[in-house]
């Protein structure tokens, strides 16, 4: 019989479920709740992502097949997939965004000394990508993609070192990706490394204003001046 502490448990341990309540309490998540906790939604939808699952049913199905286990794992309800679409559909989303950024802060100076390859540069240094991701425009009626095709898009801005999602914004296919530089926070002295698609002037200039630097392509058919 197993007999040590299981991996998933022993992780869970590094997070603190005191700031994790006080986000809950700042939106109310469990008000009038009785069933599935927003903290056991948490684990349950943590589980699989550590556990690569590709749906809500999966996740449930695996959790099914090692009930006998939850205690250990300390996932304390099990419920079907239905409950836990319901909870992701119904509970208030930024519980889980603020959670996100107070990780990021605590993750961040882990990783502020972290020299990287090849490079011998002391500023932050990020990396501004989108990917377009395939549903159901029938499930999904606003996620309007291209092609009369459904798709949503996920725009993240990466910190390079520690390789941090420090920005994640979910959008429709069609949304154009330089939309997303009127969402982010630039920080001063920070180097921000883009596509061409994120060309966007204005944008741009307010990058620079805020003391930031940015890395980029240049369009075919961009008039530009070399200033020296």
């Amino acid at each position: 019989m197993h007999s040590k502490q299981f991996i998933f448990s022993q992780m869970i341990e590094f997070i603190d479920k005191y700031e994790f309540g006080k986000c809950v309490n700042r939106y109310n998540g469990d008000y009038r709740n009785h069933g599935l906790t927003c903290w056991n939604q948490f684990l349950q939808l943590l589980f699989g992502q550590i556990t690569t699952q590709n749906s809500i049913r999966m996740i449930c199905v695996c959790l099914k097949v090692h009930r006998r286990k939850h205690y250990h794992l300390g996932i304390k309800k099990l419920v079907n997939h239905t409950t836990l679409t319901r909870a992701n559909e119904s509970r208030n989303w930024r519980i889980f965004a603020d959670f996100g950024n107070y990780l990021v802060t605590k993750v961040r100076p882990l990783y502020a000394n972290i020299s990287l390859p090849n490079l011998n540069i002391e500023n932050e240094i990020y990396a501004l990508d989108s990917t377009s991701i395939s549903v159901s425009i029938n499930l999904f009626t606003w996620a309007a993609g291209k092609y009369d095709r459904g798709a949503v898009k996920m725009h993240t801005l990466l910190n390079l070192r520690g390789s941090i999602p420090e920005f994640i914004w979910i959008t429709d296919g069609k949304c154009h990706d330089s939309n997303v530089l009127d969402e982010i926070i630039f920080y001063a002295n920070a180097i921000y490394l883009m596509d061409k698609a994120y060309v966007d002037f204005e944008a741009l200039f307010r990058m620079n204003n805020a003391g930031a630097f940015f890395v980029t392509r240049a369009k075919e058919r961009m008039r530009y001046e070399v200033v020296e």
